[in-house]
């Protein structure tokens, strides 16, 4: 898939998520497969650009290209600006929320709320486009509610703005993540449009995303949620589109390794004590389908230190490839 000058290999990404998809995360998900991994959303109110979260989430030293930053926001001036700020800092593929179906998030206008007013997002991706000299590429849904499922038109929208590539996810907004995604809304975009289109939602084994490609005939798969405490998905979806075979899933000792390791990477990138507070979720996901998973979560999340976060995932993980009980105690 191409994306201005960017070749995207394999067509497998990385979706966008707020407070998920932070600098450790995405270029894990780039070592283990994704061929690109957008930030998570970016507000358009400079106000903010300086907060402490905010300079975490426009850090993008040492990620490997093509670097992708997604901006959320509702006025056209507000949003090319914000698309120019983050270009300075190292963006080479800017993405637009109009997906995001939370309601802190759509109760100020923005995210998915946007498609309910198909004037301001022509405004809006104008503006954008015309601001910056990188792709820019649009994340939408199918639409706002069942009754008024608009994404072909501002599908349309977006490619005689000048958006550079297309993901759409295949739920309205009033159904957050709930109910199955339906991809014939996909397909209908796929065919009437010349730019690439990336197909999201419950795409969450390297069959799914095959049958999803084949349906919707879309350029590549965008794996969101799937990828939470499973980052190995993507080399799993790439290999078998390639070659049409399953890769073995990780070893317990590669998951201890690949997990051991992010940790590190979230404590160096964050500090203490929110590296720690930060990586408490993603242990919850690593470990969901492992033996003795809620002792496990109760007692590490009682950790406090990077030090014992640490130590007591070693010794989790360690107890199993070991086939023994963990023992499952903060003095372990």
């Amino acid at each position: 898939m191409q994306i201005g000058p960017y070749t995207i290999a394999p067509n497998v990404v990385l979706a966008p998520m707020a407070g998920v998809t932070d600098k450790p995360f995405r270029q894990l998900c780039k070592r283990l497969g994704a061929g690109l991994a957008a930030s998570e959303m970016t507000i358009s109110d400079p106000r903010f650009w300086n907060t402490r979260k905010s300079i975490h989430r426009m850090d993008h030293a040492g990620e490997p290209a093509p670097i992708s930053v997604q901006i959320a926001g509702t006025e056209p001036q507000q949003l090319a600006e914000a698309a120019r700020y983050n270009v300075d800092h190292g963006a080479q593929i800017i993405d637009i929320n109009m997906g995001c179906p939370a309601k802190k998030v759509c109760n100020a206008w923005a995210g998915s709320a946007l498609m309910r007013d198909e004037a301001l997002v022509a405004r809006i991706l104008d503006a954008v486009v015309k601001a910056v000299e990188v792709p820019v590429t649009l994340k939408i849904r199918t639409g706002w509610c069942a009754e008024v499922r608009n994404a072909p038109t501002i599908a349309r929208i977006a490619e005689d703005s000048g958006i550079a590539a297309l993901a759409v996810h295949g739920r309205t907004r009033d159904q957050h993540y709930t109910g199955v995604a339906e991809y014939d809304t996909i397909a209908g975009i796929k065919a009437m449009l010349r730019i690439p289109v990336l197909a999201n939602g419950d795409i969450d084994s390297p069959r799914k995303a095959e049958q999803v490609l084949r349906h919707t005939g879309a350029d590549a798969v965008m794996v969101g949620r799937a990828a939470q405490g499973r980052p190995w998905i993507f080399r799993e979806i790439a290999h078998y589109l390639a070659t049409g075979e399953q890769l073995p899933p990780p070893s317990l000792q590669e998951v201890r390794d690949i997990l051991i390791g992010h940790l590190n990477d979230l404590h160096a990138f964050y500090g203490e004590p929110q590296g720690v507070r930060i990586a408490r979720k993603h242990l919850g996901w690593y470990a969901k389908d492992r033996p003795e998973n809620a002792a496990f979560r109760a007692v590490v999340n009682a950790a406090e230190s990077a030090e014992a976060q640490l130590r007591l995932t070693g010794d989790y993980f360690d107890a199993l490839i070991a086939g023994e009980v963990p023992a499952l105690s903060p003095a372990a």
